[in-house]
């Protein structure tokens, strides 16, 4: 026997669809603000006035800048002309790129080549978010993008 496709079907239909759509669109958009790490600068504006002025005083020092991890040990080596630099580092967050959930703050100690601390990092994404000051007073700051286990 073939059923007939009343007004009601078609209804049902519509709202079914459109149902799963909404609910996916939701779920994505909560997942998208939930995980969102947060801002970077207050004023985006203020930010900007001074951008190019400590960018050329950043990229004056000449410094060569590299991190990774091994073994649960985060490495990060500052060089200038292949000799190492030792600034004084006066904020370090390593965290994943998509949250703050597992942010830390690593104790560095200096070996004499380069700074060292010991993190707690699976493997993937990883950034260090650095803020460190030379000799001379220069601001320094930079994200370090890191890849663990790959």
């Amino acid at each position: 026997m073939i059923r007939e496709i009343t007004g009601r079907h078609v209804l049902i239909a519509f709202l079914a669809a459109f149902g799963v759509i909404i609910a996916v669109n939701l779920t994505l958009a909560f997942k998208a603000v939930s995980t969102f790490p947060g801002l970077e600068v207050r004023n985006t504006y203020v930010a900007s006035q001074t951008f190019e002025a400590e960018r050329a005083g950043q990229d004056a020092l000449n410094w060569d800048v590299s991190a990774g991890v091994e073994n649960g040990i985060l490495r990060l080596s500052i060089e200038k002309d292949g000799t190492p630099v030792r600034p004084e580092i006066t904020s370090a967050i390593f965290g994943r790129a998509t949250h703050t959930r597992n942010d830390q703050t690593p104790d560095f100690t200096f070996d004499g080549a380069a700074f060292t601390a010991p993190v707690d990092a699976g493997p993937g994404n990883w950034n260090l978010r650095l803020t460190a000051t030379s000799a001379d007073g220069t601001h320094f700051q930079r994200r370090l993008a890191i890849v663990v286990g790959e």
